[in-house]
């Protein structure tokens, strides 16, 4: 069974960077595109990058466009999202999510980690 579990996050100041990793168990890991995604209190999870597992090709929101950059690294089994230019409102629980085909939802979920970040 694929696991997912996130750390990095934490409290930073606004124009702050911050690194969050995703540890991956339970499958081949270069097999599998992997997204991170967040959650602000009360707004819906919303969509923040991905990184597919063919050619590591990316792809971000326009929100964090230019600031934010997702990456992996296949042996260690990890996904990261280096965060830069941190502004408050993004301040979320960040999830990281797994799967294997891109043709269905993210199947694979983590418990989150927080990310705060105040002005």
């Amino acid at each position: 069974q694929v696991q997912l579990v996130e750390s990095g996050g934490g409290s930073v100041q606004a124009g702050g960077s911050l690194r969050l990793s995703c540890a991956f168990s339970g499958g081949p890991f270069s097999r599998y595109t992997m997204g991170w995604f967040r959650q602000a209190p009360g707004k819906e999870r919303e969509f923040v990058a991905t990184i597919f597992s063919d050619d590591s090709s990316t792809y971000y929101a326009d929100s964090v466009k230019g600031r934010f950059i997702i990456s992996r690294d296949n042996p260690k089994n990890t996904v990261y999202l280096q965060m830069s230019s941190l502004k408050p409102e993004d301040t979320a629980v960040y999830y990281c999510a797994a799967r294997l085909f891109v043709t269905e939802n993210y199947k694979y979920w983590g418990q989150g980690t927080q990310v705060t970040v105040s002005s």
